[in-house]
């Protein structure tokens, strides 16, 4: 389906920007995220363009009846990184947002993140990321409360959902090999300097709720990591455990919290050599906990 939009804010011809979604059965999250999208701006700022791969649910109705302006495409295959590929063609705007259906990320936040891009020359932005874990486990809230304070996790374009680029970066992005953590992808294409995280533009990111779907999503995680090490992508490595000694260092809390998050990265890591050994960097192990 494709629409025509109406003229952004301050009369500039079209769009100033595009965003991507890919959506793979997120039927209960894509309204929201879609809402979320439109907040702040007039019909039209954005292109959006919604790709629904091997959907089973009704996504892609509830995607057109959200945002009646948005293009939705549907295809067969339940494949991320070939929707992100079919949006890129879809679109010619820059520059352009990559957003996961299951986060939040308003209209003035992304304008933010475009902004800091035109205005900067960055190649890349990405936002604050938010993560309410208010009815979460607590061994889930102290996962979180550790790996948030880690320097890459706070620096990293990664675990955010969402990710500007300009033309030039989208072509550095493309040029990577297809990978299980493509956002690891994006943050490994640029150095310090070439991106930012912009402060001022929040993105709320919904962690799993119980620690089971949290360990799910970490032997992801780990599976991920070990692909695109293999592909030699991967060259910052992973976290310093001297990095994890300072951290736990900063508070008592922290250093309570420690032993859990090396519990949960432990039991992942085993958890990911079974996927490793046989090769399988496709399942996607999704937990179902965050988007209820």
């Amino acid at each position: 389906m494709v629409t025509e939009t109406a003229g952004p804010a301050g009369g500039r011809p079209g769009p100033i920007a595009s965003v991507v979604i890919p959506a793979h059965d997120e039927a209960a999250v894509i309204a929201r995220t879609l809402a979320a999208l439109a907040r702040g701006v007039r019909p039209g700022t954005f292109e959006v363009v919604v790709v629904c791969n091997g959907c089973s649910d009704d996504t892609a109705a509830v995607a057109r009846e959200s945002a009646p302006l948005a293009r939705v495409i549907e295809i067969a295959e339940p494949s991320k990184a070939r929707a992100v590929e079919v949006g890129n063609l879809a679109t010619s705007v820059f520059p352009r947002v990559h957003l996961d259906a299951d986060v939040e990320l308003t209209g003035q936040d992304v304008l933010r993140l475009v902004g800091a891009i035109e205005r900067e020359g960055l190649l890349a932005a990405g936002p604050r990321r938010v993560q309410p874990t208010d009815g979460c486990a607590w061994t889930v809230r102290w996962y979180y409360g550790f790996w948030e304070q880690l320097p890459r996790v706070r620096t990293g374009l990664f675990g955010r959902g969402a990710f500007a680029l300009s033309a030039e970066g989208q072509r550095r992005v493309s040029a990577q090999p297809t990978m299980l953590n493509d956002d690891l992808g994006v943050d490994e294409a640029f150095v310090d300097g070439e991106y930012r995280i912009v402060d001022q533009a929040l993105v709320t990111v919904r962690p799993p709720r119980t620690l089971r779907d949290l360990v799910r999503r970490r032997v992801r995680v780990a599976t991920g990591n070990a692909q695109a090490t293999s592909l030699g992508v991967r060259t910052r490595g992973a976290v310093p455990l001297s990095d994890v000694g300072r951290t736990a260092a900063r508070s008592p809390l922290l250093a309570a919290q420690l032993p859990v998050f090396i519990g949960v990265t432990l039991v992942a890591r085993i958890g990911a050599r079974r996927a490793v050994r046989a090769g399988d960097f496709t399942s996607w192990l999704r937990d179902e906990s965050s988007r209820a």
